[in-house]
């Protein structure tokens, strides 16, 4: 009965808090409907110059072809090297080719022109990635030989065959909602009683600190699961896309990374004495969680003393769980090493909560 009527307190606390309600509403929404159109790795719109020094046919062939691609914009055809050298350093432009002078006639002798192509690095992944797409399309006419063979390889596409980018940005989109949501609230919640005050009136209650960090917790457990399933009716309302595995499993994993960072939140204030205090600490470890957990980057492409932080980084084996379910179409047997890392991660974290309250605050 105690319980019940703290989970009652709580949700009176957030009823009452005039930006809260809103936030809770508000974040899932604008995080499905504007991120994964904006949230892209794909590189596209290279802008492109051109330096035509053969003035051939052939020439005006491989111009032609890059103006075709949908990942270039065609910037015209410039003077000098030099000059679409200043577009670059203005801004103006990502990669330039330079054609030679003889580049139709070492065609017709058999011989491999030689192309220059400079990208601008300052973006290193649109300049690399962008050179690399220039150099197929040179490739393909400089040696038609390669393109044949190429066109002989055939790709067999197991998931998201469509290659729609929003299905992969959509699991690690819940994986963001989920982080910010029941882990920043959480923490602002017990260092905001303090700042009232009202934390005294607690302590001097018989209330167990079970019940009292319960209490703290299970509101935002259903606080997330409202926001799981308001991002995925988004996601299917909104892009047509739907889990191809069961959705048990994203709840469950859901809940256990609710879990996480709920304890971690409510530990995070436990130590701290100001909003101030606790907002800077809890970012701290949310962006080293985020960045180390393969989220945005390949966790094999880290330096061994790095990649062992993800054998205890809950938001790892949360990434690799919901992508094979959501993508791929997994059940419990292909996740279940995932689900049990957070299981554990998640108790040992709600235990170490309960333990770091203490009533002579």
């Amino acid at each position: 009965m105690t319980l019940k009527y703290l989970i009652r307190k709580e949700f009176l606390q957030i009823r009452r808090n005039a930006f809260l309600p809103r936030l809770i509403f508000g974040f899932p929404i604008v995080i499905m409907c504007v991120m994964p159109w904006v949230m892209n790795m794909e590189v596209k719109n290279v802008v492109v110059d051109v330096v035509d020094n053969d003035r051939s046919v052939a020439s005006q062939q491989l111009v032609h072809n890059i103006e075709a691609s949908q990942y270039f914009i065609f910037n015209g055809q410039k003077p000098t090297y030099q000059y679409a050298l200043t577009e670059i350093e203005k801004g103006q432009a990502d990669v330039v080719l330079v054609i030679p002078p003889n580049y139709s006639h070492d065609l017709v002798e058999g011989r491999k022109p030689q192309l220059l192509i400079a990208a601008n690095a300052v973006n290193g992944t649109k300049g690399s990635i962008g050179s690399a797409y220039l150099s197929q399309i040179v490739t393909a006419q400089v040696m038609p030989q390669a393109s044949a063979i190429q066109s002989q390889v055939s790709t067999l596409l197991l998931y998201n065959k469509h290659q729609n980018y929003k299905l992969f940005m959509i699991p690690a989109l819940l994986a963001i909602v989920m982080m910010l949501m029941t882990g920043f609230l959480p923490t602002l919640n017990i260092v905001g009683e303090k700042e009232a005050g009202t934390i005294e009136q607690i302590n001097v209650t018989p209330v167990s600190k079970w019940s009292f960090i319960l209490a703290k917790l299970i509101p935002y457990w259903l606080i997330a699961l409202f926001i799981i399933t308001a991002s995925l009716l988004l996601a299917w309302a909104i892009y047509g896309l739907t889990s191809a595995g069961p959705i048990w499993l994203i709840y469950l994993l859901s809940m256990l990374l609710a879990l996480f960072f709920s304890s971690l939140g409510l530990i995070i204030s436990n130590y701290s004495d100001s909003m101030q205090q606790a907002i800077f600490v809890m970012w701290f470890f949310v962006v080293c969680i985020m960045l180390l957990s393969g989220l945005f980057t390949p966790t094999r492409s880290m330096p061994d003393w790095a990649y062992l932080t993800t054998y205890v980084n809950p938001m790892h084996y949360f990434i690799d769980a919901i992508r094979t379910v959501f993508i791929r179409g997994g059940h419990f047997a292909a996740i279940s090493h995932q689900v049990f890392a957070l299981l554990g991660i998640g108790l040992f974290m709600a235990f170490w909560a309960v333990q770091s309250y203490k009533k002579n605050h």
